[in-house]
């Protein structure tokens, strides 16, 4: 007879230990954009690196499922992932409504965590539940203070001043056929696009160049990601391409000369391809292949 009897009961899963190497050498307020169909597993190296970049004494992660429309789904396989990698308690942090997202509770129980992880689903549905309520404004503050917060596909884009919302890529390089919104703003200066390789999505980020070119447009491969460093600096980390799109010296570009629905051509825009330990300076434009560039990964002490 096979089994376990009440004095023999298995063993509970040994949990892996998180690695804090980098944890205290960075800045309050530390964020991941990520593009996606990332691994659910402990051994994702975009996990391990975003766990590791908690404080050690507080743990706990919220994963916030505004995004998506089944939000029942959504949590549970990174409740397990997190749990895994050593979290001391996971919660789910959802609002359906902008009402739900004025309860005072769900900011005090975002405002408890070490980490916030935003899911997937619809941008236009985060920043439209969440703008100018207490959630928001816990969540801000939480960034401000010593959380990292991490978003995935919508989350990654909801995450910039400006962010896409809609835009078919086979039609991307016409005008006005990229539709932008606000985003949540806590980064500057940038675009970005999540699913950008597996989804052909250059063109939409060529089209917000050509609308602005002082957009920086930042696209994340899936199983991609994007440190965002004081500067702001990206670092790229994943098994996955992260894309930059630079159109600050674009030459010549017919945008105005168009009516909407027309092809646009554009000269001169320049673009980068990041792998893990590759960055890029968003003010200075620079492409980084140094990881002394990255100021926290330089602090981290030799073992």
């Amino acid at each position: 007879m096979t089994g376990t009897t009440p004095e023999q009961k298995a063993p509970p899963p040994r949990r892996r230990k998180p690695d804090m190497t980098y944890a205290k050498h960075l800045p309050r307020g530390s964020f991941v954009a990520i593009g996606g169909a990332e691994e659910k597993t402990s051994e994702s190296e975009i996990m391990q690196r975003l766990f590791g970049m908690m404080k050690p004494d507080n743990l706990k992660v919220g994963v916030l499922t505004i995004a998506s429309q089944i939000p029942g789904e959504v949590f549970p396989p990174y409740k397990a992932l997190f749990e895994n990698l050593g979290a001391s308690e996971v919660v789910q942090i959802d609002a359906r409504s902008r009402e739900d997202a004025h309860d005072r509770k769900k900011a005090e129980l975002m405002k408890s965590c070490g980490m916030v992880f935003i899911s997937g689903g619809d941008q236009l549905r985060l920043t439209h539940v969440l703008g100018s309520t207490p959630l928001l404004d816990a969540l801000r503050e939480r960034l401000s203070q010593d959380a990292v917060v991490a978003g995935t596909s919508a989350g990654a884009a909801a995450m910039s001043g400006t962010m896409i919302y809609n835009g078919a890529a086979s039609d991307a390089l016409k005008k006005g056929a990229v539709n932008m919104s606000a985003g949540l703003g806590f980064v500057q200066g940038v675009v970005i696009d999540s699913h950008f390789l597996e989804r052909g999505r250059f063109t939409r980020l060529m089209e917000v160049g050509a609308t602005n070119p002082e957009f920086i447009g930042v696209g994340i491969g899936e199983d991609a990601a994007v440190i965002i460093h004081p500067g702001p600096i990206l670092e790229a980390i994943g098994r996955g391409h992260v894309i930059i799109v630079d159109s600050t010296r674009m030459g010549v570009c017919n945008l105005t000369d168009l009516a909407d629905g027309e092809p646009l051509a554009v000269e001169n825009v320049v673009m980068h391809a990041l792998t893990t330990g590759y960055g890029y300076d968003v003010k200075k434009r620079k492409f980084l292949d140094d990881k002394t560039d990255f100021a926290p990964v330089a602090k981290v002490p030799a073992k």
